[in-house]
């Protein structure tokens, strides 16, 4: 005899535990294991309603058998899905428990050896593989607030005070029934959140991809920092030695860590496109330097006419001096402007001799536009322009370019994001920190950053040095990377534990195997790298 009194206490204490349940597979074990203890059933089935109107097999457990099968195992076949209607579009009579759900109402079979107008053959062919005996079967619904069914609860086999098995009482199935409807609630809520979680997502995904598509030489970026960051990050998580070895990641640590790396670079939808795609020193619209070539065209041509001048000369000394000077001075233009074309594209270094250069063949030479005026080779802006130290950009350019941590912190604290999600906007928004305090937007010191943050920094710099798509550089290989990095971390810009981690759980390797050139993997002795 069931204890009604003893089992709604239980309902109401097993409704309050599958509200914090958040495991979608777990919240379905626990609403079966909960149907079957408080009904004394033998077992039970899960069935829920996918989009094609069809009921699946979820989870199904049997005391007697110690059986337990969960869909998202995959283990062995996965169960046929049952129509509700059949091929005419007619309500499915035929099967108990899509008749249950088209009626909206429960279904107690107390013998199932009975004649009746369902088809049990799949119960037959159960009980024959698992030499099982079904006899008695409840079928509920599982409805949603609105009443539209959400997919149904299974019951098989009533146990009695003796053992033996018998028809559910009235008593279990109003228990069930009433569950069912609190489990339904569960079942609901979990989806709309996992729907919820799937649209920010998705939202979060085009955002991620616009700002990719801004840019054919930064494209994927949004998408390789993250898949970088989480392997790092999930590396520390599982490091048993020294002082982040007490570092743990939570599930809710996990998914606020996706979100913040997705979004990571979010801020660059407001970057102009021709800044972000700078692969020259010269390039706005367009690369200048083909214009600056041509003016050196216009010299060549003028020092010829020259030449060919002077050689109308009365006596061939004249003419022999005249050669002597053209050459010298078109061997000196050829120097010049070849020197003009290496420095548009933005070496890593462009030394102060370098730079003075420039500003010599600006003075050295001018040259005569259509109009008959006569204008320096280089205008003050190119020369400017040309005289950049370290790659392509001016500092007023590195500014727009820096700015999008800004825009990107902005954005994130203008998104009113709920509690599980308040550490996105640093995570996301302090990739370009340094651990000495020197880094941007904010100037925070490797104490005032998280180790998600720090992780996000090794990857976004890990990501750009061996980028093939870059157009202001060469695709570097992993030795170069990586050396580039160690000295980094030498100089307190990036955390040399995390670095260690990063090279020693081979976290970089499985990055390149996935996403470099065959080219730029060499040999690497990870010990030769390590920042003492």
């Amino acid at each position: 005899m069931l204890d009604i009194q003893q089992r709604f206490k239980d309902l109401a204490e097993i409704s309050l535990s599958l509200s914090a349940e958040h495991d979608r597979t777990r919240l379905l074990e626990r609403i079966i294991e909960a149907a079957v203890r408080l009904t004394a059933a033998d077992g039970g089935t899960v069935y829920l309603l996918n989009p094609q109107a069809q009921l699946e097999i979820e989870v199904i457990i049997n005391h007697s058998l110690d059986l337990y099968w969960a869909a998202n195992q995959k283990l062995g076949k996965r169960f046929a899905p049952i129509p509700l209607t059949d091929k005419q579009g007619k309500d499915n009579k035929g099967h108990l428990v899509a008749t249950a759900v088209n009626r909206r109402a429960s279904i107690n079979i107390g013998n199932r050896s009975e004649p009746s107008n369902f088809d049990f053959s799949g119960v037959d062919q159960f009980d024959k593989a698992q030499n099982y005996t079904t006899k008695s079967i409840l079928s509920v619904p599982l409805l949603d607030h609105r009443g539209l069914p959400l997919g149904a609860l299974q019951l098989i086999n009533a146990r009695s005070d003796s053992g033996n098995w018998e028809a559910f009482s009235s008593d279990a199935q109003l228990l069930a029934e009433t569950f069912a409807s609190l489990a339904a609630v569960a079942i609901n809520n979990h989806q709309l959140v996992s729907e919820q979680e799937q649209l920010f997502e998705s939202f979060i995904k085009v955002l991620a991809s616009a700002v990719d598509e801004k840019s054919p030489h930064t494209g994927d970026h949004c998408r390789k920092v993250p898949e970088l960051t989480i392997s790092l990050v999930n590396a520390i998580d599982s490091w048993q030695e020294g002082e982040l070895a007490q570092f743990k990641l939570s599930d809710n640590d996990r998914y606020e860590l996706k979100i913040a790396a997705w979004l990571h670079d979010c801020g660059k939808v407001t970057t102009p496109e021709h800044v972000i795609d700078k692969g020259t020193k010269l390039e706005t619209l367009h690369d200048r330097i083909s214009e600056v070539n041509q003016r050196f065209e216009t010299l060549r041509r003028d020092l010829k006419i020259r030449y060919l001048e002077a050689q109308l000369g009365v006596n061939e000394e004249s003419i022999s001096q005249a050669e002597q000077i053209y050459s010298d001075a078109l061997a000196q233009l050829e120097s010049d402007r070849a020197f003009i074309n290496r420095a548009n594209t933005g070496a890593e270094f462009f030394t102060v001799e370098d730079q003075q250069r420039v500003a010599d063949i600006a003075q050295r030479y001018s040259w005569t536009d259509v109009n008959g005026e006569k204008l320096p080779l280089l205008t003050a802006n190119e020369v400017y322009n040309l005289q950049i130290s370290r790659g392509t950009l001016t500092d007023e350019e590195r500014s727009i370019i820096n700015r999008h941590i800004e825009v990107t912190i902005d954005m994130l604290e203008a998104l009113n994001l709920p509690q599980n999600l308040k550490n996105v906007p640093e995570i996301a928004g302090g990739h370009h920190e340094r651990m000495d305090g020197k880094g941007y937007p904010k100037g925070l010191k490797r104490d005032e950053l998280s180790v998600q943050t720090r992780a996000m920094g090794i990857a976004d710099i890990f990501e750009a040095l061996t980028s093939s798509t870059r157009p202001y550089k060469v695709a570097k290989t992993l030795s170069e990377s990586l050396g580039i990095m160690q000295r980094m971390g030498r100089g307190g810009h990036i955390d040399p534990d995390i670095f260690e981690i990063f090279l020693r759980s081979g976290v970089f390797m499985d990055y390149a195997k996935e996403f470099l050139l065959p080219s730029q993997i060499d040999e690497v002795v990870v010990e030769e790298y390590l920042i003492r």
